[in-house]
């Protein structure tokens, strides 16, 4: 260190350096918009929490709705069972998807179902009932139809 100049206004020792501050200006400027905006930032965090928990909330009323109703259908003589059960698959679809999706018929009807609850149920197996054969004589146990349909309504909002 032979050939370094130390500056006059240089302290002697370590001990008599200043501690490190923030520039005048930066402490009444930037703090200002930070701090409104970490504010804006947690207040929208718990808004879409507060939503994702209402969502939730009415998926777990419905599906709990669903398979009271279905139950109750359930305890019906095989024919008005079976309409009970289109009533109440009818107006889940509206709820969850709407009005046009509920005044679906036939083979559009059922792929509806296929896609609210994702199986292939109600177009290629005993659900097929519900979208073109509801007024028929039942060929298909309906007790497969009846646990099928109260498993599917178990899943809503899963």
């Amino acid at each position: 260190m032979e050939g370094s100049v130390i500056p006059a206004d240089a302290p002697a020792s370590l001990d008599q350096l200043r501690g490190l501050h923030l520039p005048a200006d930066a402490a009444g400027a930037a703090q200002g918009p930070v701090v409104l905006a970490m504010v804006l930032g947690f207040t929208a965090a718990l808004l879409v929490g507060l939503v994702r928990v209402l969502r939730a909330r009415q998926r777990v009323s419905l599906r709990r709705v669903a398979l009271r109703e279905l139950a109750d259908a359930n305890t019906l003589p095989p024919g008005p069972r079976r309409v009970a059960q289109a009533r109440l698959l009818r107006r889940l679809v509206r709820t969850l998807r709407g009005d046009a999706a509920a005044s679906a018929q036939g083979a559009a009807w059922a792929a509806t179902l296929d896609g609210l609850f994702a199986t292939d149920f109600f177009t290629k197996d005993a659900g097929r009932t519900f979208a073109d054969g509801l007024y028929r004589r039942e060929a298909s146990e309906p007790g497969s139809v009846d646990a099928e349909l109260v498993r599917l309504m178990q899943r809503i909002g899963a």
